[in-house]
């Protein structure tokens, strides 16, 4: 199942922009303008994430993000504010707050921090099943038709990113922010270990493969048993 997220900001068009964004990264984004049309959509469906911008009228993010955990403890929040004061940031963590990330901010690393967030939810959210390929997160294991399959954490890192966003294309920029913490690193270093793991995929005897999408990224491609 898409993960889904709900961006609560008083700006429509950002609100819009970020979940059209999130929508393209293989996320189901709806959009709320204020708290209280938040709450409402948080009370009547099931949300794994919540962007929440801090700067709204009426009830602020801090309390939007308060009562969100209130209805649901599991719900990971990240807090947007053009703020980035000691004060405000520790009132957004106070609050409930999982992250907190300052305006304007580069889309990769939104995507980055929620992919890290996603890592943190209950164990039982943290089993992949993508073709013939089986993800333990919280274990670091991977299975390819019930075989265990040796990685090293960097190449299970770079596979995990992947697979959460199978069939879609992710950006040699988005896998070197989540996966290595930077995207200043060379980006032919995404190149050599989706190499090495095409060839332990291969060894494996894995119908799934990683395809190269030119001048952009890569994008996994489920094989095999799809139970």
């Amino acid at each position: 199942m898409p993960i889904r997220i709900l961006v609560v900001d008083d700006e429509p068009q950002l609100a819009g922009l970020v979940a059209t964004h999130l929508e393209r990264e293989g996320y189901r984004a709806e959009t709320a303008e204020d708290g209280v049309a938040a709450l409402t959509l948080a009370s009547s469906g099931a949300f794994d994430l919540a962007v929440v911008d801090v700067n709204m009228p009426g009830m602020t993010g801090f309390e939007v993000c308060r009562r969100l955990k209130q209805i649901d403890g599991s719900i990971k929040v990240l807090m947007l504010s053009a703020r980035d004061a000691v004060d405000d940031r520790v009132h957004g963590l106070d609050s409930g707050a999982d992250d907190y990330l300052i305006k304007p901010f580069d889309f990769a690393e939104l995507f980055a921090r929620l992919r890290a967030l996603t890592r943190r939810a209950p164990a039982a959210q943290l089993h992949w099943r993508v073709g013939d390929l089986a993800l333990a997160v919280e274990r670091g294991a991977v299975a390819v038709n019930g075989a265990s399959l040796q990685l090293s954490r960097r190449e299970f890192d770079l596979l995990r990113a992947l697979v959460q966003q199978a069939g879609e294309t992710v950006s040699r920029t988005a896998l070197l922010t989540e996966v290595w913490g930077s995207e200043h690193f060379e980006s032919n270093v995404v190149d050599q270990y989706v190499g090495y793991l095409r060839r332990k995929l291969d060894a494996a005897g894995s119908e799934t493969s990683i395809a190269t999408v030119r001048g952009v990224g890569f994008r996994l491609i489920p094989g095999g048993d799809e139970r």
